[in-house]
């Protein structure tokens, strides 16, 4: 697992209720869709503690707040397609 890039996606009630239940779904379809797979770690987790800005990610180290359905693929593809 070490080789590959971790995304954490906030399960927390706040993130969860505001769009990370659409955003998870978006993730996960853009890890298949790219053949991912092999180079992204992709789990749920619990509050990052910065609910107000939610919803969250991480990815490695950077957490991203204010993640939608629509500005995660940006985020995505400037991480995965340089």
């Amino acid at each position: 697992m070490s080789n590959k890039v971790e995304v954490v996606i906030c399960l927390g009630s706040s993130c969860f209720a505001r769009g990370n239940k659409t955003t998870l779904k978006v993730i996960d379809k853009y890890i298949k869709d790219n053949n991912l797979q092999d180079k992204i770690f992709f789990h749920g987790g619990h509050c990052f503690g910065r609910c107000a800005e939610g919803p969250v990610i991480k990815i490695d180290d950077t957490i991203h707040t204010g993640v939608n359905e629509f500005n995660i693929i940006e985020i995505l593809n400037s991480k995965f397609k340089k």
